[in-house]
């Protein structure tokens, strides 16, 4: 762990997975677009399975539009389906986009959003509207105030994991470890 803080605490308006009462909080700051964000999510799914009810799962929006010119476009529709659709959603339009990371152009959003339940014209008037991009904004902001400078980054109960996530079984033991010091 290192000395970064998780600015703010997990508040009600985050996209959380898992019991407010677990024993240990996972939240990423993510970007859609980004490789290794696509390489942690199956990582992280695997870890949302393993943990179902051990573990509370935070997701928050880290679009670097610079380096991920669909990132932006499409944290906003995780959100728009969020809002038109509720957060079971919200998780399975998270977890399409990640899955189609090389297809995120707004006809590819929108037919995921409707596969999510949502109207993909409510999809394209949220996006031409940039409706839900306070909401990414504020992520981001939450983030830069954390420390985050690229993605992704973890935080377990508040403070930055910096060990390696990319090993499966180091990340469970850190996250193991966090639960049994709480």
């Amino acid at each position: 762990m290192s000395d970064a803080q998780l600015t703010p605490d997990v508040r009600d308006s985050d996209h959380v997975e898992g019991p407010a009462s677990a024993h240990v909080t996972l939240v990423e700051y993510g970007d859609y677009e980004c490789p290794h964000c696509g390489a942690a999510h199956p990582i992280v799914a695997s870890l949302r399975k393993r943990l179902a009810g051990k573990m509370r799962f935070v997701f928050r929006n880290f679009p670097l539009r610079e380096a991920h010119p669909h990132a932006e476009h499409a944290a906003e529709a995780a959100e728009a389906v969020a809002a038109l659709g509720g957060n079971d959603a919200f998780w399975k339009m998270h977890d399409t986009i990640f899955d189609n990371q090389d297809a995120l152009d707004d006809e590819n959003l929108a037919e995921y959003a409707e596969d999510c339940g949502v109207d993909e014209e409510k999809l394209f008037d949220a996006l031409d509207e940039h409706t839900y991009s306070a909401r990414v904004r504020a992520d981001f902001n939450s983030g830069v105030r954390s420390g985050v400078n690229g993605t992704p980054t973890f935080f377990i109960n508040g403070e930055r994991f910096d060990g390696n996530w990319e090993d499966e079984r180091a990340f469970e033991a850190a996250l193991n470890a966090a639960s049994r010091g709480r």
